[in-house]
């Protein structure tokens, strides 16, 4: 890899954990927690994002790469096999990792720490198939030989980045609502997103593995995003009273997606 082509590589990294951390600092500027309408809007959004980042970023590739490679009308294998695997992946994590719903509000025994741990390890399951999405395409962009441009990468990190500031902000202002003090549930928000960095860097250093099996882990990222949507998300944003606003903050944030992705891509 070239000094240019790690360069590159780096900023894609940075740009998703970045909007993570800018949305995390929103607690050191907000004096009181999230209101439900707004915390549910976000959620919509940053689901809009995701199922979009799916479709173009990893869904649409998979089978476009899989034609490259001879498949014909048979391209649709590596998508539908990778994206099943992928939501089976995920509900594996989700059975056997503890966490709690980030709709969960429920006043329960456990301590506030306990409450806290157990919150931001939910977002930290979220980020680990947004990772991986990023770090497939990023080890694709800089095998080189696979069709994709720094620019489909990066509007991808982009996405990524839109979708990661509510999420900043979904964690560090209910820990703070909880007693924890700003500056630590700041710092708990940031941290909760240095896992998406992480796994993109596993699955980089796995190039040589992924590259010839880009399709199917392209749908395999596609399908652990979309098992957070469906499970995570559009429950949060659907639940209490009734409002058109997140639905509408979901489009919102789908058609901003796929703009980037086509534009940039």
């Amino acid at each position: 890899m070239s000094g240019e082509t790690l360069l590159q590589v780096t900023l894609g990294l940075v740009i998703p954990f970045a909007g993570t951390a800018f949305g995390a600092l929103c607690v050191l500027f907000l004096k009181n927690e999230l209101k439900d309408s707004l915390r549910k809007g976000l959620t919509g959004f940053a689901a809009g994002v995701m199922v979009a980042a799916s479709i173009w970023s990893l869904l649409i590739p998979s089978i476009e790469k899989a034609k490259e490679n001879g498949m014909g009308t048979y391209a649709f294998i590596p998508a539908a096999v990778g994206f099943c695997i992928g939501m089976i992946f995920l509900l594996f994590l989700d059975s056997v990792i503890p966490h709690t719903h980030m709709d969960n509000t429920e006043e329960g025994p456990e301590s506030n720490l306990n409450k806290s741990t157990m919150l931001v390890l939910a977002v930290v399951l979220h980020n680990i198939p947004e990772g991986m999405a990023e770090g497939v395409v990023l080890a694709g962009f800089a095998s080189g030989n696979v069709g994709i441009s720094l620019a489909a990468a990066l509007s991808l990190s982009i996405g990524l980045a839109i979708q990661n500031f509510p999420e900043g902000a979904i964690i560090s202002m209910p820990l703070a609502a909880n007693g924890m003090k700003k500056r630590k549930a700041c710092f708990y928000g940031i941290m909760s997103g240095i896992v998406e960095p992480i796994a993109a860097i596993l699955t980089i250093l796995l190039t040589g593995i992924v590259v010839p099996v880009l399709p199917y882990l392209l749908s395999f990222a596609g399908g652990a995003m979309i098992y957070v949507v469906v499970e995570e998300l559009i429950p949060e944003m659907s639940e209490g009273e009734h409002s058109n606003a997140s639905t509408v903050l979901f489009m919102l944030g789908f058609v901003l997606m796929m703009i980037l992705d086509v534009t940039l891509g």
